[in-house]
Formats: structure tokens, sequence, C-alpha cells
């Protein structure tokens, strides 16, 4: 069964603001996790878990220009990804030929149910309003089977209330661990590592990765 969701006005703008900054984008974040060691060791922690389910089929989802699509695939797993954004998945596809892209909302996932061992979300939900964040949470675990694997990374804040602040592409959100992590809890994905460290950014945010696993 595939979900129907109400387009969400957010995603519209959101869409429309990566729309014009592709190959910008692309060329700051290609070969961005090569100095980014704690992230690229989570993806790679997140690729050996799925890869002991037995289910391989993993979705990038918000996967930008697919480079982190592609080391998914050369760490084992049949990974597609899905975007917002057809610009983005345009210049994917250009640049990864072998893999496959779609544009897809993350609110309507083209994906049946209990189908996957693994979403990869990596800062794709950081544009949405708190508000809006349970369904599209709901939504990752409803293409997950059981003991599929989420890993969600998000900008994070000490505060007891999510912050709003001006991401350079859209407005985008920093949040507490664990509200983020009650809000996962709340669709039924049980969490079993989380990792924050200090960016050393202006903005004052940690970075949060949220490892989770539907029961």
């Amino acid at each position: 069964m595939l979900a129907s969701f109400p387009v969400a006005e957010y995603q519209d703008e959101t869409r429309t603001a990566y729309d014009g900054v592709v190959e910008l984008y692309a060329s700051l974040f290609a070969d961005r996790l090569e100095t980014q060691p704690f992230s690229r060791n989570m993806i790679g922690i997140f690729a050996e878990l799925v890869r002991g389910t037995g289910n391989l089929r993993t979705a990038d989802v918000g996967c930008g220009p697919g480079h982190l699509t592609a080391m998914l695939r050369d760490l084992g797993l049949d990974a597609f990804g899905l975007d917002l954004s057809p610009a983005m998945v345009d210049h994917a596809r250009r640049a990864h030929p072998a893999l496959r892209f779609d544009e897809a909302r993350m609110e309507a996932l083209p994906i049946h149910d209990n189908a996957l061992g693994g979403v990869l979300a990596h800062y794709s939900m950081i544009h949405t309003p708190p508000e809006e964040l349970p369904a599209l949470l709901a939504e990752q675990a409803r293409v997950l089977a059981p003991g599929g694997l989420l890993l969600t990374s998000f900008f994070a804040t000490d505060g007891p209330e999510p912050v709003r602040f001006d991401h350079k592409v859209a407005p985008a959100y920093s949040w507490p661990v664990d509200r983020f992590v009650e809000l996962l809890a709340g669709v039924g994905l049980v969490t079993f590592a989380r990792l924050l460290h200090d960016p050393a950014s202006e903005r004052g945010f940690l970075d949060a990765h949220v490892l989770t696993r539907l029961h």
C-alpha cells in the first residue's frame, strides 16, 4: 500500500529553493564526508547493520545530488535515491547513471509498506515545521520492514524546544535530541544509538545522528 497525504506548502517552497542551487550545492557537498568522520562512520555502521538484516533495499530520502546514495551502494546496499527537487534528481541521475533516482515527497513515499531494510534521512527533514515532522517519521516507519533501520541526522539544540533558523537555502529547524527521539518512539522506532558532536560551525548547533530500529 502506498501512502497519500495532502501537499504541504513548505515543501513547495523548499523544492523551489533547492532547484535554484543544484550545481552550487552539489559542488559543496559531493565530497563533504571526506572531512566529516562522524557522519561517515555513522553511515558505515548503518550500512553494516542493514546488511545484517538480509534486506539490502535502502532509500536515501532527500538524496540531493546522490553522493550518499552512491556511498550506500559502495557499502553493499541496494540503494536508491528520492528527492523533492526535480533538478536535484536530474543532477543525481547524470552524476550516477547506474543508480535509480526518483522525485518524491517525504510525506508520500512511492514505496510499499514494510519493503525496505533501511532508510537514510541525512539532514533531509531539517526544513520540516515541527507540527509536520511526526507525519514524515511515520511515513519512514511505514516503508521499513520489521527490524529495518532508520538513520536520521539533523541539527541539535540544547534548549527545550525546536529552534527555527535561517538556513542558506530555506528556513530550517534544530531539535532537542530527546524530543526528536520521543517522536521516533511515537511511530514505533526504537532508538539504540545516538551521536552528538560539535561541527565547529558558526550556527552554534550540534550535529546529531540517531539510529533506530523498527520492531
